[in-house]
């Protein structure tokens, strides 16, 4: 097939180039702008874009499809084109669907904690020698792509996102897979520019749980009263599998399952991931690996990328960095890393750096989520909430969303920075939870603190 991207350089739509590259798909893209690592990536297969831009001459009848990326515009002159010749246009969730119709859908959603429990379920399957077509939002040790498709493999697990799915179909994307083998992490208000309500946001869960082949499967995370009762209440013929945090013990800063063999040492830490680690149990079950072999495959799982990252270690202190941004992620966060390290102090950083988290309802939601830290601090520039085109928000509002009156908040890159720096980090754990990097802060640096 001969395929072309409109917005080739995002994270999830160049993997996809990349993949279907691979599959011996010729593949074309346009972008206006392309950063590290996706131009890199793109460049070594000879499909960078020769100039950045919308040129409508890269619309010819001669393509096969066009796959629509969200960063490009309704009215861009590509689109146009491809409209205007007829042209097959598919979503980034309706071409992995179209893919993989005639293979098993693993689909694995939630407000949070998705991409870990994919990548938990890839890192079994593929620790057991078992391949399966894959998307996933992290690159993880030992895959070359985010993206795997192939005409032989049977299964294909697709990390269920619940963002839009394109400038022109604004359905969720996790509505478009139709899934044989679904999974539920929980749900948390989130995307207030897209779900400006909780109530709109919960239905696009009840509308997922719908979407279920029917015969398929939910596996859900029963320690959310919202999807439990959204589960329980779906009249989809569909087998229903509750799961929860499994028994764990943390001791000396390591923590130990709880398995019928006994207790066994794992890389991954906090209530939250155990609770995913759950999940992924089930989700391989159902795929045809058994327990004992589950256990021995996770115990070598270190976790996602960008996801609880060890950056710096010393004796007796020790540097993590975290995607955690959404209120729900934060405060598990927040609560793991003090779990872990329960005799060292917290200092915990957060930026605030998405849309939601500048809407001054939807900070509300942060309330008490990083009580569990010593030391708690809110970093956040002002001009990017302009360039956001949002209404001012101010350190008081700040302030009173997180209650808690010891919160220190920085809105400025070189003060924030001069903090870290200055910091005294003997019997000491950092959290830095960021989906930016504070202004430009660089992480090298903060290992060379700790060394």
């Amino acid at each position: 097939m001969n395929i072309h991207f409109i917005a080739i350089g995002g994270a999830a739509m160049h993997n996809l180039a990349l993949a279907l590259n691979h599959k011996g798909y010729q593949v074309t893209g346009s972008d206006d702008i392309i950063y590290e690592p996706s131009k890199s990536r793109l460049a070594a297969k000879g499909l960078l874009p020769k100039s950045f831009g919308w040129f409508s001459e890269n619309i010819h009848s001669d393509l096969d499809a066009i796959i629509l990326g969200m960063h490009a515009k309704p009215d861009n002159l590509e689109l146009l084109r491809a409209q205007e010749l007829g042209l097959k246009i598919y979503s980034y969730p309706e071409f992995l669907y179209e893919q993989s119709k005639h293979k098993t859908r693993v689909v694995i959603g939630g407000s949070h904690g998705k991409t870990t429990i994919t990548s938990m379920i890839l890192h079994v399957l593929n620790y057991q020698g078992i391949e399966v077509d894959y998307m996933v939002g992290a690159q993880l040790d030992g895959f070359d792509r985010m993206v795997h498709l192939t005409e032989s493999n049977d299964f294909i697990v697709l990390e269920g996102d619940e963002y839009l799915s394109s400038p022109i179909d604004l359905r969720p994307k996790f509505h478009l897979y139709r899934p044989n083998i679904a999974l539920l992490s929980g749900i948390a208000w989130d995307h207030i520019n897209v779900f400006p309500t909780y109530e709109n946001y919960v239905e696009q869960f009840q509308v997922f749980v719908d979407s279920i082949v029917k015969g398929g499967s939910i596996t859900y995370n029963e320690e959310d009263g919202e999807l439990k009762r959204i589960v329980e209440a779906s009249e989809n013929t569909i087998r229903k599998f509750p799961y929860q945090t499994p028994e764990y013990v943390v001791e000396n800063g390591n923590t130990f399952l709880t398995t019928p063999d006994g207790a066994m040492p794992i890389e991954v830490f906090g209530k939250h991931n155990l609770n995913n680690l759950a999940g992924a149990k089930w989700i391989c079950q159902q795929m045809g690996v058994d327990e004992e072999d589950f256990y021995e495959a996770i115990a070598t799982f270190k976790g996602a990328s960008k996801r609880m990252e060890k950056i710096a270690e010393t004796g007796n202190s020790v540097a993590f960095k975290d995607f955690a941004h959404s209120p729900s992620k934060v405060s598990a966060t927040t609560a793991a890393v003090k779990e872990q390290y329960p005799d060292r102090k917290l200092i915990a950083c957060l930026e605030l750096h998405t849309y939601s988290s500048f809407n001054a309802e939807f900070l509300k939601e942060y309330r008490n989520s990083l009580n569990a830290a010593d030391e708690a601090i809110v970093f956040y520039l002002p001009e990017s909430v302009a360039i956001k085109k949002l209404k001012e928000v101010t350190p008081d509002q700040i302030a009173e969303a997180f209650q808690r009156k010891d919160l220190q908040i920085f809105t400025d890159s070189a003060s924030f920075k001069s903090f870290i720096e200055t910091q005294e980090y003997q019997n000491t754990t950092l959290l830095l939870m960021s989906s930016g990097n504070y202004g430009g802060l660089n992480f090298d640096d903060v290992k060379g603190m700790f060394s």
